[in-house]
This record gives C-alpha cells, structure tokens and sequence, in this order.
C-alpha cells in the first residue's frame, strides 16, 4: 500500500512531457497577453482631427456650438488624436444637427406640467481622411435620447447639455477601428 502511495506521488511530481506542454502553453498565453489590449482601437494612421463647426437645422440657437465643444473635448480626453487646424489635419469631422425633439412622459396632477421630458436628438455626421479623401466613418442618421425631470429644477438647456456630451461621446466611439 505504501509502495502505491509513493508511487502516485512520484507521478504526480515528476509528470511526463505531456503533461508539461499544456501546462507552458497557458503560462506563457497569460504572460503575452492573448494579444488582448487596454487601450481602445482607434487607427494609427490619424494623428490630427480637425472638427468643423457643426450645422443645425434647428432654430434653438448654440446646440452646434455645445455639440462642437464636446467633441473637441471628447476626441482630446478619449483618443490618441490631437485637434489641428484643417490645413494640417490628417481627418476632418464634420456635421449637422438635423432635428431635436421633445416629447412629454407625464404631466403633474395638481399643475399639469411635465414630469418628465425626453429629448431625441438626430444628427449626420461624416469622418473623412484629408490626405486620401477616404471616407472614414459616415452616419447619415445617428439618433440619441435623453431625459430630464423640470420639477426637480432640470431646466431643457441641462438636458441639451448632457444630450450634447452623451452624443460627442457616442460619435467619438464611431471613430474606433473595427475589429
């Protein structure tokens, strides 16, 4: 019985090359990585954007203009790229908020006022390549939704301001290499 005993834990310590080589196989996978990253995968090819102002078909004054910052602000915060002049830029992002639209959730018992409004804005937007005339990334209809709630004191611009990050936030996303 001790011979038994000694003899499996000889096997056990001293395992065959078959054992082994699965054994390397995912040690050395978990030191290289799989090839996995944490960076996001944007193309290495750009190195400047230039963001032109954006257009609006809507009669509500500096949506455009917050729309633009945003991106600004988005692209240099996520992104490998940096904002240049168009004379320079290796890609150009241009726009045009198409429709902004509100519609009301429910309406206060007692005053009748909105308890909650939901915004949905509609913008096109194209990411062309200056050097090649590439285009990168077009969306002729991208649609975001948001919300706000005027009876804690949320007023449409805070809800135009979120719904203007939220929208340069998801536009950045499009700039990212597929996989």
């Amino acid at each position: 019985m001790e011979h038994q005993s000694a003899t499996r834990t000889k096997a056990m310590f001293n395992p065959s090359p078959l054992r082994i080589v699965p054994l390397l196989v995912m040690g050395s996978s978990l030191l290289t990585g799989c090839g996995y990253s944490t960076k996001r995968p944007f193309s290495t090819d750009i190195q400047t954007v230039h963001v032109e102002m954006f257009q609006s078909k809507e009669f509500r004054r500096e949506l455009e203009f917050r729309l633009t910052e945003s991106l600004i602000k988005r692209i240099e915060m996520d992104t490998p790229y940096r904002i240049a002049p168009r004379k320079s830029a290796d890609a150009v992002l241009t726009g045009e908020i198409v429709k902004v639209e509100n519609r009301t959730f429910g309406n206060d018992f007692d005053t009748n006022l909105p308890r909650e409004i939901g915004s949905t804005v509609v913008v096109r937007f194209r990411l062309q390549d200056l050097r090649s005339g590439e285009i990168l990334v077009e969306r002729p209809r991208f649609v975001y939704q948001t919300s706000y709630i005027p009876p804690v004191g949320e007023t449409f611009t805070q809800g135009m301001t979120r719904a203007m990050d939220g929208l340069a936030e998801q536009i950045v996303e499009t700039m990212e290499s597929s996989w």
